[in-house]
């Protein structure tokens, strides 16, 4: 792990939270991207307002 949780610049497709989530762990965000995909397919709209949650909350990548 990384010391510090943070949008990412480099692995960034939509906003950067799953490419931050992947860099935070180290871990393909390509994983974190499927994750979320199932996510939202199993829980709806609750995963869409959590993954806009952590958009709006994580810093973003100096």
């Amino acid at each position: 792990m990384k010391g510090k949780l943070t949008l990412s610049k480099k692995n960034k497709i939509l906003t950067g939270v799953c490419g931050g989530f992947g860099e935070y762990f180290g871990i393909d965000p390509t994983i974190i991207r499927i994750a979320v995909v199932l996510m939202i397919l199993i829980f709806n709209i609750y995963a869409i307002i959590i993954y806009i949650l952590c958009w709006a909350i994580i810093p973003n990548e100096k």
